[in-house]
C-alpha cells in the first residue's frame, strides 16, 4: 500500500467533531418521535383494537382506494413518463415543472383545485354532474381522485429516470426486425424497466395510502365512505387518542415495509 493511499485512508477515517453533535441532534429529532409513539401504544389492548370495527373499516377503504388510485397512476403515469422521457415534444421542460409541482403543492390546495375542477359547479363537474348525474366529490370516487392526483407525481419519475437509463439498443434491434412501435414498447421497453415501475407503484401506493390534505379537502370525512386511516388518526385524537396511536402504527409499519422493499434500490445505489 503506498503512501498516498494510506493518507486518503487516514482523511476518509476522520470525523470532524464539530459535525458529529449536529448529525447525533437531526438522528434523535427524526427518531425519538417514532419512538415515542412505540412506548404509548397501547400494547395490552392493542390486538382488540385492530380488529374492531372502526379500524377494519378505515383499513379496507384505505388499501381499497390506495390501490385503485395506483392502478391510474401505472395506466395514465406510465406513458407519460415515455413522453417525457423518449419522445421529442416542445415544451418538455415546462411539462416535467407541472407534472412535479403536486409534489410541492400543498395537499389542502390541490383538494381545492380538484374541488374547482371536479366540483358540481366546477369547470368540468358541473358537466358531469348536467349530463349523467355524476358527482365526484364527497365520494369514494373523489378520495381515489385525490390520491391519485397527488401520487402519481412520484411514479412519473421513477419510470422517467428508469426510461432514461435504459439501454435503447435493444429497443432499436426490436424495431430493425420489424416490430411496431407498440409491440417494442410492450415487450422490450417495459420489461426492461420494470424495477423502476415497480419502485415507482410502492412509492405511488404509499404516498395514496397515507394522503390527508386533498382527501379532506375534496372528499371530506364520511365514516365508511371517505374515511380513510389518516382521517380516522385525525378524528380519533379528538375523542380516542388510543385508537389514533393504533392507527398510526399500522401507517408506521406500512412506512417501514415501503423502505425495506426499496432498500435494494436505493440504500446500495448508495453505498
Amino acid at each position: 500500500m503506498t503512501r498516498a493511499s494510506v493518507r486518503r485512508r487516514a482523511a476518509r477515517g476522520r470525523r470532524p467533531l464539530v459535525l458529529v453533535l449536529p448529525a447525533v441532534c437531526a438522528l434523535a429529532f427524526l427518531i425519538v418521535p417514532l419512538i415515542g409513539l412505540l412506548v404509548r401504544a397501547p400494547w395490552p389492548t392493542l390486538g382488540e383494537r385492530l380488529f374492531s370495527a372502526e379500524v377494519g373499516q378505515a383499513l379496507r377503504l384505505s388499501l381499497f382506494c390506495a390501490s385503485t388510485a395506483t392502478i391510474i397512476c401505472l395506466l395514465l403515469g406510465i406513458p407519460l413518463a415515455w413522453l417525457l422521457a423518449r419522445a421529442n415534444v416542445p415544451g418538455r421542460g415546462l411539462i416535467r415543472a407541472l407534472v412535479t409541482v403536486p409534489l410541492v403543492l400543498p395537499p389542502v390546495v390541490g383538494g381545492v383545485a380538484l374541488l374547482l375542477v371536479f366540483g358540481r359547479r366546477g369547470l368540468l363537474g358541473h358537466y358531469l354532474y348536467d349530463w349523467f348525474g355524476v358527482s365526484l366529490p364527497f365520494t369514494t370516487t373523489g378520495v381515489i381522485l385525490a390520491e391519485a392526483f397527488v401520487a402519481m407525481p412520484f411514479l412519473v419519475i421513477s419510470v422517467e429516470g428508469a426510461l432514461r437509463a435504459a439501454d435503447t439498443r435493444f429497443e432499436e434491434a426490436a424495431a430493425t426486425l420489424g416490430a411496431s412501435a407498440w409491440y417494442t414498447f410492450r415487450r422490450v421497453t417495459l420489461p426492461s424497466v420494470l424495477p423502476g415501475v415497480i419502485a415507482g407503484a410502492v412509492l405511488c401506493w404509499a404516498r395514496a395510502l397515507g394522503e390527508f390534505g386533498a382527501t379532506i379537502t375534496f372528499a371530506g370525512n364520511f365514516p365508511g365512505k371517505t374515511t380513510t386511516m389518516p382521517l380516522a388518526v385525525y378524528l380519533a385524537l379528538e375523542t380516542d387518542p388510543d385508537a389514533a396511536i393504533v392507527l398510526s402504527l399500522v401507517l408506521l409499519t406500512v412506512s417501514v415495509g415501503v423502505l425495506v422493499a426499496l432498500r435494494e434500490r436505493w440504500i446500495r445505489g448508495a453505498v
